[in-house]
């Protein structure tokens, strides 16, 4: 008789333990073990949560290299049913190999579960027969478990849910998440009830009463919006480093739709427009895509939503400042173009009316589409097309935890027919889905790859811009990583080629992500490394650090409503010299569209206490060296920017913390 000597590690988080009666067997290339009832003397207290426990499984003959492990529990009598999460099983061979079998994930039922060894393997290296056949066992079962779905035409598909508890299990909101999330929801708007404010539609009487909502949430960077918000310079330093920093573009030459002449710029003739233009100085910002949006009814009444032209001045001292605002894409005499010398509440009501342009912008392409809808994507591709065993699987699958919940509660709870920002957001509704289908069909690959998108936008040495400066960082961090590991695995483009799995994780991506538009850009297959690592560089990117600089700072920017409107409800003046702080106020939303959205921004911007910052990876994957030395390698470099970022931030007015790698989630999580 060999013994082999079996270590379980149980995950430590809530609701992880079982008590019931666990099973192993031990399967190599020469032969497996009996159906092992895993016992020690611990007792029914082996399998708690956290816990390590080690057993004894002992065979007639040595099995030789072993190849995956069979796992189930039994339900004991009198006992509760239970899931229970398993993290992995070590096991020590008697000739001294340590094999290591990555598990996470919830054990609910007394089935058979096959899991595999954690050496990589693609496809066409796995050729043992037990081996190969649980590969595609597994993938059949996936391909059962995540479906896709049409949420609407023209946008991203999405997986197939009817309600939370219908999503496999391992992908749920952890207990803790799912406490956490709905108490910050519940107290947030019984805070509202209790004020009076959640069903008052009436208009704001004054800017200061908008500081009773939610007075005792207020950020330091809140209250400095709230100080703030009227001045120029901060509303063009929003450009750079809010929550919508991928829309300003260097400008050469004036759109042709936007009539600015140098003596509305430059009244004094200092300097001209062409001039400024060649030197770089100055910018544009064109929403475009807002044009003609069917806008929402709140309250009974019709809300109003531009899509406005802003052109912004780099000054001598580097603050961006806005000169110009065009609020309709249409040059006409009743669309005059604003202008920093005009009246105090003409130009404020102009820039407002940019900045709930700016809201709706950021909330539904650049925050919904392009962080959220294409995480998901990734996510169901990768869950349906690559089996656990896959190197990339090992890579990217923290980059999807939470992902698959938290985009189904948004579509429940904001989009559908009475989410909040249906029912509260200017473009709610019916423009939800057209603002989603125009932003998807003018997407581009390039503009996912943060290098090459500030290089197209022509920002490359624009100073003070944080997103840029902190992103660009991450994002050669996070290529230097995937490089190394998928270098590791792939050793030259012939293996991308033939990685059958691989090729369908990008085909499936390509369809159900981008509608299969060549337009985009997007591959359809991987024929080289390089390729294979730029779109999984961009994918982490996209998942981890581009969603936190678009989704974090939303309340600190949005928790001063002025400053960041979800919608308006007067058309814009038509003429000059008519507006008043009283027209402000009347075009402001109502009471109870204001505190809806800033209780749901509060919501998404509270990270839950079991939040996975970028670089950590609490499950443990990878059993060779050489990825282990480079995940190390990788938090070591990330740590180092966390440094130099906070150092940074403490001479800055307003710190830029989005993209800190300690306060960036590992997936699209909130």
């Amino acid at each position: 008789m060999v013994d082999y000597k079996v270590t379980v590690s149980t995950v430590d988080i809530a609701t992880a333990s079982t008590f019931h009666n666990v099973f192993i067997k031990l399967v190599g290339e020469d032969g497996e073990s009996d159906h092992t009832w895993l016992i020690s003397l611990k007792g029914a207290l082996s399998f708690k949560r956290g816990a390590v426990s080690t057993f004894t499984v002992s065979c007639p003959a040595s099995l030789g290299k072993l190849v995956l492990i069979e796992i189930n529990k039994k339900h004991l009598p009198l006992f509760p049913e239970d899931d229970w999460f398993a993290a992995k099983v070590e096991v020590k061979s008697p000739e001294g190999n340590t094999y290591s079998f990555p598990i996470y994930r919830w054990i609910s039922d007394s089935e058979v579960h096959r899991f595999r060894e954690g050496t990589a393997l693609k496809a066409y290296e796995d050729n043992h027969h037990l081996g190969l056949y649980s590969r595609q066992q597994e993938l059949i079962q996936r391909e059962k478990d995540y479906r896709w779905a049409a949420y609407a035409e023209g946008i991203p598909h999405n997986m197939k849910a009817e309600d939370p508890d219908s999503l496999p299990s391992e992908v749920r909101f952890s207990f803790t998440k799912q406490t956490e999330f709905r108490f910050t929801a519940l107290t947030g708007l019984a805070e509202l009830q209790i004020k009076g404010l959640a069903d008052n539609k009436e208009n704001w009487p004054d800017i200061d009463s908008i500081d009773r909502v939610f007075c005792c949430k207020q950020t330091d960077i809140s209250e400095y919006v709230q100080d703030h918000w009227k001045e120029d310079s901060f509303f063009g330093y929003q450009f750079l480093n809010g929550v919508n920093p991928i829309l300003i573009r260097r400008c050469s030459a004036l759109p042709g739709n936007f009539p600015v002449t140098d003596e509305m710029v430059f009244p004094s003739g200092q300097c001209s427009l062409a001039d400024e233009m060649k030197k770089g100085n100055i910018f544009l910002c064109d929403y475009k895509r807002l044009d003609g949006l069917k806008t929402n009814t709140i309250n009974g009444k019709k809300q109003y939503l531009m899509a406005p032209l802003v052109l912004l001045h780099k000054t001598p001292d580097d603050k961006l400042m806005p000169v110009a605002i065009q609020l309709k894409q249409t040059p006409a005499d009743d669309n005059p173009i604003f202008l920093p010398t005009d009246s105090e509440y003409d130009w404020l009501l102009a820039k407002i009316f940019v900045r709930s342009a700016d809201f709706n912008e950021h909330q539904l392409n650049v925050h919904l589409l392009r962080t959220h809808l294409l995480a998901e994507v990734f996510a169901v591709s990768l869950l349906r097309n690559l089996p656990m065993v896959h190197p990339l699987y090992k890579l990217f699958v923290p980059h999807t935890r939470y992902t698959l919940q938290i985009n189904f509660l948004a579509r429940n709870l904001l989009i559908s027919e009475n989410g909040s920002f249906t029912k509260f957001a200017s473009s709610g509704g019916e423009g939800v889905t057209t603002l989603l289908k125009r932003s998807l069909s003018s997407m581009t690959y390039s503009s996912l790859c943060m290098p090459e998108d500030i290089a197209e936008r022509g920002l490359e040495d624009v100073p003070n811009f944080y997103y840029r400066d902190d992103g660009l960082q991450v994002w050669d961090i996070i290529n230097r990583f995937v490089q190394g590991v998928l270098g590791f695995y792939y050793k030259n483009n012939a293996e991308v080629q033939k990685d059958s799995e691989l090729q369908k994780w990008i085909s499936d991506i390509f369809e159900h992500g981008f509608l299969s538009q060549w337009s985009s850009g997007i591959p359809q297959t991987f024929t080289t490394v390089a390729e294979l690592v730029k779109f999984v560089t961009m994918a982490i990117f996209t998942c981890s650090t581009q969603h936190a600089a678009v989704n974090s700072g939303q309340y600190d920017y949005g928790g001063w409503m002025p400053n960041t409107p979800l919608t308006l409800q007067l058309p814009p003046p038509t003429k000059k010299g008519t507006t008043s702080e009283a027209t402000m106020l009347q075009t402001l939303p109502d009471i109870n569209a204001t505190v809806q959205g800033m209780a749901t921004m509060w919501l998404l911007s509270n990270q839950s206490s079991d939040f996975v910052p970028l670089g950590q990876f609490p499950e443990d994957h990878f059993s060779e060296e050489v990825p282990r030395k480079l995940i190390k390698d990788f938090q070591g470099e990330l740590d180092v920017l966390s440094k130099a970022i906070k150092a940074r931030n403490k001479s800055l007015e307003v710190p830029y913390t989005y993209m800190d790698p300690t306060k960036v989630e590992n997936s699209v999580a909130l």
